[in-house]
């Protein structure tokens, strides 16, 4: 799997500093182009540079080989770093309501118009930007990743509103300066929504949820294929980092001696590893079956 820690740290890289470019792009042309929505989508590239770099820390963290204290290996580090990328997340959205309520209230002039274009480009590079850390996410099997793709695609989001706001605000005349603080407004609930999607899946992880039927049956089928192996009962699935966990167990005969047992369980084991390259362990409990 250390090729897939390799992926997912170069694209965590990527996520940093095109955030970092964008982040003062878009605070630039924001406070020359007097848009907050701008300003705001500036805010939130910010926090994303700080919430990547959580999630480098947890990728490398969590692919540290187990110890004597970490049995299972540090695999959950990624996840609980996800939690956190939510938390910013979550702040940035309150940051920019907060401050799109203020700006509603105080008179300011109109955006310029090459806003739009600024806008235009950022929207662009945002969700191609989210593609290719999200498709990272889906190789490589990180959580974290993912989350962090999410971040680009909810930066997207609030840029297209702003781009909308803007536009309200430019070519409806006086009295809708604002349309750019009540899009910066809007964008900041779309952003709570991406935390949820982001927070549920992580949360399932964490507490062990079973999502994962599909693997389990291709387990049974690799298992059942092994010498000696009369069939399979107990199959549970746990995900650790970007690799899973695996109790299952095995029904062989029961008239067979220990050691052909122990031969039995490791063969299986051996054949899931060589198969699934993404499981971590297999931990088999060899079930007796009497005629």
């Amino acid at each position: 799997m250390q090729a897939n820690t390799q992926k997912a740290i170069r694209a965590t890289y990527f996520s940093i500093f095109s955030n970092l470019f964008l982040a003062v792009a878009k605070g630039i042309s924001g406070i020359l182009g007097n848009s907050y929505a701008l300003v705001a989508d500036a805010i939130e590239s910010l926090t994303d540079v700080f919430s990547s770099a959580l999630v480098l820390f947890g990728i490398k963290y969590s692919a540290r080989p187990a110890d004597s204290n970490h049995p299972y290996g540090h695999g959950r580090a990624e996840t609980l770093v996800t939690f956190l990328v939510v938390g910013f997340l979550l702040i940035s959205a309150t940051i920019i309501a907060y401050e799109s309520i203020i700006n509603i209230q105080t008179p300011h002039e109109t955006p310029e118009k090459f806003t739009l274009i600024v806008l235009a480009v950022i929207i662009i590079i945002k969700e191609i930007s989210y593609r290719i850390v999200y498709n990272k996410g889906k190789e490589t099997n990180s959580s974290a990743l993912k989350a962090d793709a999410w971040h680009h695609r909810s930066d997207a989001l609030t840029s297209v509103m702003a781009f909308i706001g803007i536009s309200i605000s430019i070519f409806m005349g006086p009295g809708y300066e604002s349309g750019d603080d009540w899009a910066a407004l809007f964008a900041s609930v779309l952003i709570v929504y991406n935390a949820y999607l982001i927070f549920r899946p992580a949360l399932g992880e964490i507490l062990d949820e079973h999502v994962y039927d599909d693997m389990v049956i291709q387990i049974r089928e690799i298992a059942q294929k092994v010498d000696g192996v009369e069939g399979t009962e107990k199959c549970f699935v746990r995900k650790t980092g970007m690799t899973y966990l695996v109790d299952l167990h095995l029904l062989v005969d029961g008239n067979l001696p220990v050691s052909r047992g122990h031969e039995i369980s490791h063969l299986a084991k051996d054949s899931l590893m060589l198969e699934m390259p993404e499981l971590a362990n297999v931990l088999i409990h060899i079930e007796p079956v009497h005629p």
